[in-house]
């Protein structure tokens, strides 16, 4: 036990920075968000794998708060709506009533190939294809699942920050 203890304060603490933000004067704009934001994810009928990659976001590689986002259980506190896999015609309802709850300025990601046109899904009875049909989307981050960078990189587009280096 003291062999690890000593191994860590010997170490320090291990990992990569996150990537520096700098704001853009050229995109600023009142609807612009200025401080951290909240995010509320749903899940529309995915398979969970852009799931796990949102997920990988929170770990201390990628430090999404330190970029200063957070997760909210509240669609009432969130400023950007995530939506993963294709909307199922059950998830249209809901998928519309937490839309309506965010406040204003809102913004709308659909993450993964499934929420941009439907993926493998697309033509099925059962969904309405991407999230577009439904809801105006700002933003589409395409992969099957995408990686954390591109979802990162996403939520500094929207945000209105740019990266650095």
């Amino acid at each position: 036990m003291y062999r690890i203890l000593r191994e860590v304060l010997r170490l320090g603490k291990v990992g990569e920075k996150p990537p520096r933000t700098e704001r853009d004067p050229a995109s600023a704009s009142p609807s612009s968000f200025r401080h951290s934001l909240s995010v509320r994810h749903v899940d529309a009928g995915s398979c969970n794998g852009c799931e796990l990659e949102l997920n990988a976001l929170s770990g201390p590689h990628y430090g999404l708060e330190q970029a200063g986002f957070r997760f909210t259980a509240s669609p009432r506190h969130a400023d950007v709506l995530t939506v993963s896999g294709p909307v199922t015609r059950h998830m249209v309802a809901a998928l519309q009533d937490c839309h309506n709850a965010m406040p204003e300025p809102r913004r709308i990601i659909a993450i993964g190939d499934c929420a941009c046109c439907g993926g493998v899904f697309r033509g099925s009875y059962a969904v309405m294809d991407g999230v577009a049909a439904v809801l105006p989307v700002d933003l589409q981050i395409p992969g099957c699942p995408p990686d954390p960078d591109a979802l990162l990189r996403g939520l500094l587009q929207v945000s209105g920050e740019r990266m650095e280096g």
